[in-house]
């Protein structure tokens, strides 16, 4: 059997799915047991299409409830106290400029199942956050994006 893969994520990740599958688990199962009750207060299930609706949206709960818990199961979360801003690594600000066209952007390193481009939380398995991984303020880094080669000046590491 293969080894399961561990994920890598923040605290701050861990904390979100925690709260997450807990939502999941009282408030989000709760609506749907009693959309389901209702729908089956109307009779006949064979063209019920509100029990179909409810009945698959509980499937959904329960499906992202075993995939959270799963995540949970098998986080590694990258201590605080671990962290260094010597080289990017994760759970680090780490900001970039893109030489290319000369934007320059600061990211939060984060584990795979955390990533949001939209609030600027790029994956350590991204092909950015990939690229940047080990080098240092200064370090100019190539990214293989589909168009081609795009080089990165790393400028700054916070924490």
């Amino acid at each position: 059997m293969a080894g399961i893969k561990q994920i890598k994520m923040t605290q701050e990740g861990l904390n979100n799915l925690e709260n997450e599958l807990e939502e999941l688990k009282t408030v989000k199962r709760k609506e749907c047991s009693e959309k389901i009750k209702i729908a089956l207060s109307f009779g006949d299930l064979s063209e019920n299409s509100e029990y179909d609706e409810a009945k698959n949206e509980q499937a959904q709960i329960e499906a992202r409830i075993n995939e959270v818990e799963n995540l949970i199961k098998n986080a590694v979360v990258v201590k605080e106290d671990e962290i260094t801003t010597e080289t990017v690594s994760l759970g680090i600000y780490v900001t970039i400029k893109c030489l290319k066209n000369d934007m320059v952007d600061t990211y939060k390193i984060v584990g795979s199942t955390e990533a949001s481009p939209a609030k600027k939380r790029i994956s350590d398995e991204s092909p950015v956050g990939k690229a940047i991984l080990g080098h240092r303020v200064g370090d100019v880094v190539d990214v293989e994006a589909p168009q081609g080669i795009i080089k990165y000046e790393i400028l700054d590491i916070t924490k």
